[in-house]
């Protein structure tokens, strides 16, 4: 099928396998210089931070760079980009810490592009590819919604985050 001037484009998801009590950030970023910048916003925004990081390089040597502080989760975010292989993507997962206490770190820095999602819910991807490459077309993040909250699911939510300190 002809679409737009492509000879041939396939969409695709795949799955993110994140590991057990980690959560992800999944974005777009333009330049090498990507993986040294996270590296150091991370480390700056939580100390002791468990984190791996990796990035798809898209010209070049076209590699997956990796960095982090933690050995497995560099080994899984690097395997994870390998199923990806979306250019200039980047995937990070960390545990003793949440993307809220990150994001706007990560945000700041200039060769990111967009932030795709930022979760420990199930995460796939939603992928088109063709002959030159694949691209990032939007993200599945978790579960469509059972319902509406009542009275009860206001309470919670209200309960939950005076309780973690994000509201007073």
């Amino acid at each position: 099928m002809r679409i737009f001037g492509v000879s041939s484009l396939e969409i695709k998801t795949v799955k993110i396998e994140t590991p057990k009590n980690a959560n992800a950030i999944l974005g777009m970023a333009h330049f090498i210089k990507t993986v040294e910048d996270i590296y150091e916003a991370m480390v700056s925004s939580v100390p002791n931070v468990k984190f791996g990081l990796a990035f798809c390089e898209s010209s070049g040597d076209c590699l997956i760079r990796v960095e982090g502080t933690d050995e497995e989760l560099k080994r899984a975010a690097a395997e994870n980009m390998l199923k990806l292989g979306c250019g200039h993507s980047f995937l990070i997962f960390m545990r003793d810490a949440y993307p809220i206490n990150v994001l706007n770190a990560i945000k700041s820095i200039p060769e990111v592009c967009t932030i795709y999602a930022a979760t420990a819910n199930p995460l796939k991807v939603i992928v088109a590819e063709d002959e030159q490459g694949r691209g990032i077309l939007g993200v599945i993040d978790g579960f469509k919604p059972k319902g509406v909250e009542d009275e009860k699911g206001i309470e919670w939510r209200k309960s939950i985050l005076r309780k973690l300190g994000y509201k007073r």
